[in-house]
């Protein structure tokens, strides 16, 4: 079977500071992009994840080798993933990749939202990829009503950087806000984000507190915010942890014609939109 795993947008992100875990709370929006990854599950003689061109960790092996621990009994697997969304950009690939496989055990293997928080903090909400506000450290995810109509361009950086890093950065940074804040914000983006509303209704809302640190370890960052600015974007900011500027655009028509007439240094922009769901 084929199976995709949608590229995750922070069309907001708002930072606590730093729990007793080490993690930090959160309060998000996650939004599914029709950009995915291409996952391609087989039969083999002994589970094999292949993912060419990603080094280190990869969650969809944690994954499938978590479901193993779980008891899961299926044949053994070779699992091939085509890599599209770009690899340590902020767009959740990896967790993306994660869910993908937790999602084949599903109705199978209890407890599968304990073992995606375990793998990852962004892996719980991509058990079932949709419009969510997202809360404590990425665990908690409640489903939002589908947005409306709006298109992005993805400005990526050939050289990523690592989540770990730009929370570190934050912390330097002194970032973070109060509980109190975090339960403020999100109240307000749980009204705003009724049924059918664009994020562009609520662009106030649209802020990344990641961002700064990620321009503070990657400056060059801000020349892409500003030539998505130039092209007409409606809002420009850092998604997740960054690197990947993004610009939200009215439709896709409009992204498409942007993404064009963008400098040729950002020739690698990609145009995406929101994935529907079934």
């Amino acid at each position: 079977m084929v199976v995709r795993a949608p590229a995750k947008l922070n069309l907001c992100l708002y930072l606590g500071r730093p729990r007793g875990d080490g993690l930090h709370e959160l309060r998000s929006i996650f939004c599914p992009l029709m950009l995915a990854d291409r996952i391609q599950v087989g039969s083999d003689d002994d589970d094999a994840v292949i993912c060419p061109g990603v080094d280190g960790t990869n969650l969809a092996a944690a994954a499938l080798a978590a479901l193993r621990e779980r008891g899961w009994s299926s044949p053994p697997l070779r699992i091939e993933i085509d890599k599209r969304i770009p690899v340590a950009a902020g767009l959740g690939g990896g967790s993306a990749d994660a869910g993908a496989v937790l999602r084949l055990a599903k109705g199978m293997v209890p407890g599968l939202e304990e073992i995606a928080a375990e793998i990852g903090a962004d892996v719980p909400s991509q058990l079932d990829p949709r419009f969510a506000l997202v809360s404590g450290a990425g665990e908690r995810v409640e489903p939002l009503p589908e947005p409306g109509d709006f298109a992005v361009v993805l400005v990526p950086f050939e050289d990523g950087l690592g989540t770990a890093e730009v929370y570190a950065e934050a912390d330097r940074l002194g970032l973070g806000r109060s509980v109190a804040e975090l339960d403020e914000f999100e109240e307000r983006l749980r009204g705003a984000a009724v049924a059918g509303a664009s994020p562009l209704a609520y662009r106030d809302l649209i802020v990344n507190d990641l961002q700064e640190a990620a321009l503070s370890l990657r400056p060059e960052i801000g020349e892409a915010l500003g030539a998505l600015g130039e092209v007409g974007a409606q809002a420009a900011f850092v998604t997740g942890s960054g690197p990947t500027a993004v610009g939200i655009f009215e439709d896709i028509v409009a992204a498409d014609r942007a993404a064009g007439e963008l400098p040729p240094r950002w020739a690698n922009a990609i145009v995406s939109a929101p994935a529907r769901s079934a």
